[in-house]
């Protein structure tokens, strides 16, 4: 299918562009009204994200309403771990549980490895063709995994946590079961991101959202060789990474075989651009509580944000993690505005 609007695909490459391309993390649901209104016929947020019509309903929301250069699938990361029969509920209020954790050899028998992913993840794979279709082009869709260490964290932890110290408590008392479960978190999710591109999606982003509670040494040996093998494995599409918090590991991240790399809203744009060079698109990274301030301050720090980029093409324009959920709509058109408004060279 030709795409109408390929801006996004052209910056991940490093090909020209007219103007930067945008989307916000997270911009499937949260903040729009449409989207709550969709989330109330039904039972919970599980249910959207494997029900697929309304999935690809609330993907395409925001191209149609916030003016975004592309889609992302309506999804969660845990998916994957329930895949692999370790399911996780989702709190209203409270964000994921997971009755069963994994913390021993004991534990890690009932963790699945060895499974048809295609048809265990269908709702997604359906999901994106269904977007893919009624898009018709006029954007591409972005398809996405949780990373192998990220992934890891709930699956022991249990829960959302501000330390994950009983992850972290993993990776020093028994790392070996850590490297066992994570190279299987890697051989699934490999499979799993395969499956979207078949299924139409025209990019992949990795998220490891808990990059940053790690050291450098730690983020060496218990993440980075499991996202080197995703980046490897990912060939047809362009590939994000986006390391949450992981400032000093980010030389090592460009350093990957991905097209982009996601900054977090603490990262500076120019020291970065130093560090990595011309060889990678980087993807951020406005402070998601910018757009709290009035449309004249979102538009002022937007337009700093751009300037900081210092005419170089190879950027998307994003948040610097995901949008917040009672943020005004209006200011994430302004900012949007902002961006497709700015002249570059």
């Amino acid at each position: 299918m030709n795409l109408q609007n390929d801006l996004i695909l052209r910056a991940a490459k490093g090909e020209d562009i007219e103007r930067y391309p945008v989307w916000l993390m997270r911009q499937a649901g949260r903040i729009l009204p449409e989207y709550r209104a969709v989330r109330s016929k039904l039972s919970g947020f599980k249910e959207l994200v494997e029900t697929p019509e309304f999935a690809a309903e609330v993907t395409i929301q925001p191209v149609d309403i916030l003016g975004v250069d592309a889609a992302i699938i309506f999804s969660d990361i845990l998916v994957v771990p329930e895949a692999m029969n370790v399911p996780y509920e989702m709190l209203e209020a409270k964000g994921p549980w997971f009755n069963h954790t994994i913390k021993s050899e004991e534990d890690a028998k009932r963790v699945e490895t060895d499974f048809d992913v295609e048809d265990r993840l269908s709702y997604v794979m359906e999901a994106i063709k269904l977007t893919v279709k009624e898009l018709n082009g006029r954007v591409p869709v972005i398809g996405f995994a949780g990373a192998p260490w990220t992934i890891l964290c709930y699956m022991v932890e249990g829960h959302g946590s501000k330390t994950f110290s009983e992850a972290r408590k993993l990776l020093w008392t028994n790392p070996s079961l850590a490297h066992q479960l994570l190279q299987g978190i890697t051989d699934v999710t490999i499979r799993y991101l395969k499956a979207q591109v078949k299924a139409g999606a025209s990019m992949i982003q990795v998220f490891d959202s808990w990059a940053g509670i790690l050291g450098t040494e730690q983020y060496a040996t218990f993440s980075t060789p499991y996202l080197k093998q995703i980046a490897d494995a990912i060939t047809d599409v362009p590939v994000t990474l986006f390391s949450k918090g992981a400032i000093t590991s980010i030389p090592a991240i460009a350093a990957l075989d991905c097209n982009t790399v996601g900054l977090d809203w603490n990262m500076d744009v120019e020291t970065v651009r130093a560090q990595i060079g011309n060889s990678r698109t980087l993807q951020g990274n406005l402070d998601p509580c910018a757009l709290y301030g009035s449309h004249a301050t979102v538009e002022s720090e937007t337009i700093k944000m751009l300037n900081s980029f210092g005419q170089n093409k190879r950027h998307i324009v994003n948040l610097g993690h995901g949008v917040y959920p009672d943020v005004d709509p209006e200011k994430v058109k302004t900012f949007i505005k902002t961006v497709k408004s700015y002249e570059i060279n």
